[in-house]
């Protein structure tokens, strides 16, 4: 019953070796701009929304005014700009890391492993934000059409008292739409989740984006003039009521308090990777896409509040108030036109923003993969599902999401502030490490002085709106995300540490054992033929090392002259790092025919006949038993064997760095009727390695 549970909730296995089950997980660039790009797109819905607002507070009073919002002019052309600008940067990252080029790689590659762990630890906060944002934004557009009423009149009381959010039954029922939806994106994306099917709800928001902001913008056409003169007339008046600086200071403060508009960009570098061949030219279109359409709209967005004179209103987004000033008076008959268009506008703008959270979990686990490829996260973190997820990856995401709604109870403006400063730090190193390259091989590339002012405009810019919400906002959320994120890169490096070590730890057993196969040639090696009729041990490997070696001769001293044979078994595992396309599932199980080879020749120079068997999949355990079962029927005698690496000292940390697959097979070879015994591989760390036999071994050869 539990498997058929599982099966249902999250899908069948997928074939890796099927060329279409690769085709199936790639997108081409309308709908990689579907899948990723609507984070972006999306963010038109809160970006715009904190510019603006700053606009309409007066910095001398703190108190509500439109004396400034001539601003929004410029903020709007500035919007636009930014977002072409830093889109075109990217696309410059694209070209040069074509397997995908998010933060982490970019400033690992070009400013070093120190630099990329502070942006991969970033990337894996901003991600987490991406999802809580996302979600408690599309659920404020949702509920800005349920009246109050409908929740009695506890509920007017309760929002106007300073009980806080918890008190508000209204607030409390959004928090739940929230995280229940949360809850049901993470069941589809451990399932492998299909973004054709959320293509309409991005038609439908387009469309009635791009309608609102015909009216409003088209229909002053004609009053090009009059707005012209009134905007002129306000923008004398801010700058003589706050002088040249204040006024500066004020725009800065409203585009960087804005920057949120910006944050969806890198996620179409970072999802190179799953995007149709040719990949570079897929995520180049697709990157021209999102940022033509989100610079239309954002910068469309904030010119549409000035034109109508929008104001923020009590439980409303600025969308909102805008939609509801442009088709007030839309009556069909006795059919009231524009609250229905309205209704719909915001529905699609709350679907897309739930959407966007998809960017979250795609790019996140991609992200914590590769810094798990290279030890700075637990190993286990690059591991795929039998559906091709990266499902711990996934779970940890949306964990971490369902924590920051709780922590804000969805608060918007606060985890937009959260959510910002780790965007822009990862777009300042990309950008820092981009120009550091151009400047650095100017020889190389005569066209260096077309890329290298892109890069240095970018990273200007991102520096700016970094500084400013940092200074701005740190005691509204931004103290939390610098301690959290600071958190996570001191705990990168000690998981990077203790990799350190046990490697230094696994060398050392070279030593202890040299490889007798470095002084006979290969063709020298006898060639010895297993007896399936004799008594055979069954021994899963991994790469050929000492490791290896060593849990080969204490079996031997374990059972001495009982063993006619040997069989190699190891498992080609498809994870993160090698997960690019059938070719390479066959390149890595030619890698680990080779890596058997070597195992059945050092058996041999021990005078013991040796077989190989090689499986591949995303689970150990599930594919040591495919074995297993094949192999026992082939060897009747068979006897299995697996080594496990354990620790003087045995500790949680430990056992998350390490993960027990030795005891899982063991495990499900018992429950399968099959024996197995697990050899201890004790490693001191810091006083070097030993090798503990199993206990029914005496004292003698247990030493």
């Amino acid at each position: 019953m539990f498997e058929k549970t599982r099966a249902f909730l999250f899908g069948p296995p997928k074939d890796v070796h099927d060329r279409h089950t690769f085709r199936s997980v790639s997108l081409i660039a309308m709908l990689a701009w579907v899948g990723l790009g609507a984070d972006g797109l999306s963010s038109t819905a809160y970006g715009p929304d904190a510019a603006f607002r700053q606009l309409t507070i007066d910095p001398l009073t703190g108190r509500y005014s439109q004396d400034f919002t001539s601003l929004a002019v410029g903020l709007a052309i500035g919007t636009a700009l930014t977002v072409f600008i830093i889109s075109y940067a990217y696309s410059r990252i694209i070209e040069h890391f074509p397997s995908g080029g998010g933060g982490y790689v970019v400033a690992t590659k070009l400013l070093g492993p120190r630099f990329g762990v502070v942006s991969g630890s970033a990337l894996l906060v901003d991600y987490v934000l991406t999802i809580a944002t996302s979600f408690a934004a599309g659920g404020d557009a949702l509920f800005n059409m349920v009246p109050r009423e409908w929740f009695g009149s506890a509920a007017l009381r309760l929002a106007e008292s300073d009980l806080g959010t918890w008190a508000d039954p209204v607030q409390r029922f959004k928090l739940g739409v929230e995280l229940a939806t949360t809850l049901t994106l993470i069941v589809l994306n451990i399932r492998g989740v299909r973004v054709t099917a959320i293509l309409p709800i991005l038609a439908v928001f387009i469309l009635t984006h791009a309608i609102v902001l015909l009216v409003a913008v088209g229909g002053h056409a004609g009053d090009l003039g009059t707005v012209a003169h009134a905007t002129s007339t306000n923008y004398a008046h801010t700058v003589a009521t706050l002088g040249a600086v204040g006024t500066l200071a004020l725009f800065v403060r409203a585009y960087s308090l804005g920057g949120g508009t910006y944050t969806g960009i890198e996620a179409v570098s970072n999802g190179v990777g799953v995007m149709r061949e040719p990949k570079v030219r897929t995520a180049k279109r697709t990157m021209v896409l999102m940022a033509t359409s989100l610079a239309t709209m954002a910068g469309g967005i904030i010119l549409a509040y000035l034109l109508v004179h929008a104001v923020p209103a009590p439980g409303k987004t600025m969308n909102a108030v805008l939609f509801e000033r442009v088709t007030h008076a839309w009556h069909l008959g006795g059919w009231r036109a524009g609250e229905t268009f309205t209704f719909v506008a915001l529905v699609s703008e709350a679907g897309l923003l739930f959407i966007a959270a998809q960017a979250g979990f795609v790019d996140g686990p991609r992200v914590m993969s590769n810094m798990a490829v290279d030890s700075w996260m637990p190993h286990r973190f690059a591991a795929l599902s039998e559906r091709l997820s990266m499902q711990n990856g996934v779970l940890i995401m949306g964990a971490g999401s369902v924590a920051a709604l709780l922590y804000t109870h969805g608060d918007v403006s606060r985890l937009v502030v959260m959510y910002s400063i780790n965007v822009f730090l990862t777009f300042s190193l990309s950008n820092l490490g981009m120009s550091r390259f151009w400047m650095g091989h100017r020889k190389e590339h005569p066209d260096w002085y077309r890329h290298l002012p892109v890069h240095l405009t970018g990273l200007t810019l991102c520096v700016t709106i970094l500084v400013v919400t940092c200074f701005e906002k740190f005691g509204e959320g931004g103290w939390l995300t610098l301690v959290i994120t600071g958190a996570l890169v001191g705990a990168c490096f000690a998981i990077k540490q203790h990799y350190r070590m046990v490697a230094e730890a696994i060398e050392r057993l070279d030593v202890e054992l040299p490889d007798p196969l470095l002084e006979i040639p290969e063709d020298k090696v006898p060639k010895l033929t297993v007896d399936p009729r004799q008594p055979v041990a069954i021994l899963f490997v991994g790469r050929y090392g000492g490791l290896g070696r060593h849990a080969l001769m204490t079996m031997l001293r374990m059972f001495p002259g009982h063993f006619k044979g040997v069989v190699f078994c190891s498992i080609a595992i498809i994870d993160s790092g090698n997960f690019k396309g059938v070719d390479e599932v066959h390149e890595l199980e030619r890698r680990t025919l080779l890596e058997l080879d070597k195992y059945v020749r050092f058996a041999a120079t021990l005078g013991v006949p040796a077989e190989r068997v090689c499986s591949t999949g995303m689970e150990v355990p599930v594919e040591a038993e495919k074995i297993g079962s094949a192999e026992i029927m082939r060897f009747p005698k068979g006897l299995f064997f697996a080594g496990q690496i354990l620790f003087d000292e045995d500790s949680t940390w430990r056992r998350m760095l390490h993960n027990e697959t030795a005891f899982l097979i063991q495990r499900r070879f018992q429950n399968a009727g099959m024996p197995m015994v697990v050899l201890p591989v004790r490693l001191r760390l810091s006083e070097g390695p030993r090798l503990i036999a199993p206990s029914m071994t005496g004292p003698r050869e247990a030493a």
